[in-house]
């Protein structure tokens, strides 16, 4: 009796035994799973700011140093910042002229001013005729939206120049918009459309609006129907509905397709360069200018800053009361 009651109990520690090690085992599996998701976490996010760091930071860096250097005849066209001196002194030299000459004179002061008018009319534009475009998307069947989609999406399959220089044909004094008025008697000469502020506006516009489009239709197509039905339902009108629940709903996918026009278009240089003929003056252009022409790097680069922090420093304020507003919802 003895015998057997020894013989329960080692097997019952046997089994304790092996409960608690199952146990430990299932608690070191899970803690290395969680380990090892935690690391996958660490890299997914790691890879977008190696990304951001290599092809925006770096450039943004070295694009700085040269702004900071002073034009010398030698190539690279600017001087050093950092130098030995002696074989043992480190000289670090840095030069604010450039930034001096570009508030002083004020062809850049009124460069800046045209470009920024130029990007805000264009952008109100592409978000006039964007918007209905994307309603209308939202709105239609099945396969029809997915022909719309797909309409928007064509243009891309070309090369951005051979349709700037596909409105240049069009636009031209002897081209076919002109030709069409002519013809239907609207004038006997033709209209000075090309090389004018109006066509870079029609080019702006035109090249642009799919950025516009598209965020407007993404974040429309995820706005509940049920709203408007609800609002019908108690006596409210379709424009009443309109501007009281679709267009505040629609404020996100406004601001982003703004952002994603107004922001190239600031800085444009091939569509004011081939449609402006050089009438029409934008920083992209003056940009260039200093860099190929002028052979003023340093300049050119204290330009490109300057223009970064105009775009960059408007979109971080407003970032910072946009989390500030959610913070307090």
């Amino acid at each position: 009796m003895g015998q057997l009651q020894c013989d329960v109990a080692i097997k019952m520690s046997s089994v304790k035994k092996e409960k608690n090690f199952s146990k430990k085992l299932q608690y070191y599996t899970s803690l290395g799973g969680e380990n090892l998701q935690a690391k996958w976490k660490t890299i997914v996010i790691f890879i977008p700011f190696a990304w951001l760091l290599l092809f925006f930071l770096t450039p943004f860096f070295i694009v700085a140093k040269i702004s900071l250097a002073e034009l010398v005849i030698t190539s690279p066209p600017f001087s050093k910042m950092v130098e030995w001196a002696d074989g043992s002194v480190i000289t670090i030299r840095l030069v604010f002229d450039n930034f001096i000459y570009i508030f002083d004179d004020p062809l850049y002061a009124r460069t800046y001013l045209n470009s920024v008018k130029i990007a805000l009319i264009s952008t109100f534009l592409a978000l006039l005729i964007g918007y209905p475009i994307a309603y209308a998307i939202v709105r239609s069947k099945p396969v029809t939206k997915q022909l719309l989609l797909f309409a928007i999406i064509l243009p891309f399959w070309t090369s951005f120049l051979l349709r700037v220089y596909a409105w240049m044909g069009l636009l031209a004094d002897q081209g076919t918009i002109n030709n069409i008025l002519i013809y239907l008697g609207v004038t006997e000469t033709p209209i000075r459309l090309l090389y004018t502020e109006f066509a870079v506006y029609i080019g702006i516009v035109y090249t642009y609006l799919p950025f516009m489009i598209l965020p407007l239709y993404a974040n429309m197509e995820k706005l509940d129907s049920s709203l408007n039905e609800a609002a019908a339902d108690l006596g409210s009108g379709p424009v009443n509905t309109f501007f009281k629940i679709t267009l505040p709903l629609s404020m996100p996918g406004i601001i982003a397709g703004s952002l994603l026009v107004f922001i190239p278009a600031t800085g444009e240089y091939v569509i004011p360069d081939l449609l402006g003929g050089g009438n029409v003056q934008m920083i992209g252009r003056q940009l260039y200018n200093e860099f190929a022409r002028n052979i003023d790097w340093p300049v050119a680069s204290a330009v490109a800053i300057v223009l970064l922090l105009l775009l960059v420093l408007p979109m971080a304020v407003y970032q910072h009361y946009q989390a500030k507003a959610a913070e307090v919802k």
